[in-house]
């Protein structure tokens, strides 16, 4: 089969060790695969020039900007796009090219669940925690959010969406240790969006949210059937949650104090 009329676009930094499996997994589908690079220090830019990708440089200003800009690189009016930890099994590729095969898709966007993946697995486990955001859409029909931290498609009202049947298998966590890092710094963007959309939530909170984060992780995303690797990814969860929380409170804290009157 040709190419698709679809655009596969990446945003990346320093995914040497991943991002070649992402795009060989859907390198067949496109003439367009754009990969957008934030800093990379690693060989992730020359891994994507060589599988064949438009490699090009935008200083980070958040998921939802990054993207967009992204989305502004595109040649085409079908867009699919991939974090650089995420690779489409062939079962789902094909999935993707079977909407193009009478002509125009019947949707103007699709959901793809996406399956994390652990260190030592080849797939995803049967209970693994699972999203479906929109991932492959007309750009005329949705765009990215703005939003420097939430990553999601903000559909026009009337579109129509669908659900594919595949799973994207996300390999999110390198290590137990890498996994903290990523999130420690991501509740470092939380804290600053709050603070920009001037969101204050309750200081009550601060003593919860550890314990309520683990149970959600633990129970409500079946990581207590994940063994003991399972248990310690749901802490790390849960530290993340309430790293989120003390920098917010901290921020507010610190703002408070350079505001009241000095005696």
């Amino acid at each position: 089969m040709s190419m698709l009329p679809v655009s596969v676009f990446i945003i990346a930094r320093n995914e040497a060790d991943r991002i070649g499996d992402t795009i060989r997994a859907v390198r067949h589908l496109t003439d367009d695969l754009v990969v957008v690079d934030s800093g990379s220090t690693d060989a992730t830019r020359d891994i994507a020039a060589s599988l064949g990708a438009r490699v090009i440089e935008n200083a980070w200003p958040g998921y939802g900007p990054q993207k967009r800009f992204a989305e502004e690189q595109c040649r085409h009016v079908w867009l699919l796009n991939l974090d650089a930890d995420e690779v489409v099994p062939a079962t789902l590729a094909a999935e993707i090219e079977s909407l193009f095969g009478n002509g125009e898709p019947g949707a103007d966007a699709y959901r793809l669940r996406i399956a994390e993946i652990f260190p030592g697995e080849t797939a995803p486990h049967r209970f693994a925690y699972a999203l479906s955001p929109v991932r492959l859409y007309r750009r005329d029909r949705g765009r990215y959010s703005p939003s420097p931290v939430h990553d999601r498609v903000d559909l026009q009202p009337d579109a129509k969406v669908m659900r594919l049947e595949g799973t994207v298998h996300h390999r999110s966590v390198r290590s137990l240790g890498d996994q903290l890092d990523k999130l420690n710094r991501y509740s470092d963007q939380q804290a600053a969006d709050l603070a920009a959309r001037r969101v204050e939530i309750p200081t009550w909170r601060v003593f919860f949210e550890l314990p309520a984060a683990f149970l959600k992780a633990y129970f409500g995303r079946r990581h207590v059937l994940r063994g003991t690797y399972g248990f310690l990814t749901a802490m790390n969860y849960a530290i993340s949650r309430h790293l989120r929380l003390a920098k917010h409170f901290e921020r507010r804290f610190l703002e408070k104090r350079a505001d009241s009157p000095k005696s």
